[in-house]
């Protein structure tokens, strides 16, 4: 199950998987790139170039120092960069295709370099030239950018961040400055300034005795918003909703920290309930069936178990495959 497909459907339940590949494959309105903390992301294809532009600065210096490590020179990685923008004139290639075409030209210091599996392609991806393709053959692909969207527009880099405060505000808010700089690599001293320019767009809030922000326009919505049935949702692993604010006691009890945020950087789905997690699980797979086991921090009434169930039966009907629950 792709994760970032849940992650749309629990928000949008009238998606389809088919419409979510021809979006991204034939509509080209998504773009699947590398995006926050250098990290896999879906973004519309109408924000591609403010996230590349905002988040290009950090990205590079941190490209920069990678490559010093290894002694490898700006001409090497240009002439890298050259290669596998050549290779893609031509189509869609995939990732160990590139590596393999840069490493017939690569000196012994960008060999070490290449070794890595995303080599050949992050430095592209940062300066937002290629994006992820149609996969093939169960792997992924490049394209060149140039080709595949329409002529991006240029925007400057104050505007690209205005937006991204906007998206992340719109979709996590209220959040705060630290929330807004740890979400995007942003330092809380760039970020700051820039929620102060943009008060007429912003407001400032409480919430449970909390400070945040949040879009001015959202505010009134917000405050007449009522809770009439708790429905409890399956988000899937590394969800956008429990990475976005930089303190999670809002989200879970600090004894089930753990059970979700687990070693080597994995973070596990999770059962949400009133915005709460109170949950994890975890889909076991044998042939043609699959069974979710859920796994409960505490005692939840039947009524909730059952709108559990009937998530895991609308996911199963989203991927295709019937699907069971089993509580731990």
């Amino acid at each position: 199950m792709s994760q970032a497909e849940i992650a749309l459907w629990t928000r949008a339940r009238d998606l389809t998987r088919s419409d979510i590949q021809s979006a991204l494959y034939e509509r080209r309105e998504i773009v699947k790139t590398a995006a926050l903390r250098l990290t896999l992301h879906l973004i519309s294809a109408r924000d591609f170039p403010a996230y590349v532009t905002a988040l290009k600065p950090a990205f590079t210096v941190y490209m920069q120092r990678q490559f010093a490590r290894l002694g490898a020179k700006p001409a090497q990685v240009d002439a890298m960069m050259t290669t596998v923008m050549d290779a893609l004139q031509d189509g869609p290639r995939t990732q160990q295709e590139l590596i393999a075409l840069a490493r017939r030209r690569a000196g012994p210091k960008m060999r070490l370099w290449l070794k890595y599996a995303w080599s050949a392609v992050r430095p592209l991806v940062i300066e937002g030239l290629i994006c992820y393709g149609p996969p093939r053959g169960g792997q992924v692909t490049f394209v060149r950018v140039d080709q595949w969207l329409p002529k991006q527009p240029a925007i400057d880099i104050a505007e690209a961040r205005a937006t991204l405060v906007r998206r992340f505000l719109g979709a996590f808010g209220p959040a705060s400055v630290n929330d807004f700089s740890r979400w995007c690599a942003m330092s809380v001293t760039e970020a700051r300034p820039l929620f102060d320019s943009m008060r007429d767009e912003i407001v400032q809030v409480s919430v449970d005795g909390a400070s945040g922000w949040m879009l001015r326009r959202d505010r009134s919505e917000l405050a007449d918003s009522t809770l009439d049935v708790r429905s409890p949702r399956l988000l899937p692993a590394f969800d956008s909703f429990i990475l976005a604010h930089a303190t999670k006691e809002h989200l879970i009890d600090r004894k089930h920290y753990k059970r979700v945020w687990r070693s080597q950087g994995w973070i596990s789905p999770v059962v949400l309930l009133d915005g709460a997690i109170v949950g994890v699980w975890f889909p076991k797979t044998s042939g043609k069936t699959c069974t979710l086991e859920v796994d409960l921090f505490d005692r939840q009434p039947r009524s909730i178990r059952d709108g559990i169930e009937r998530e895991a039966e609308a996911l199963g009907a989203f991927v295709g495959t019937p699907i069971g629950v089993v509580f731990l």
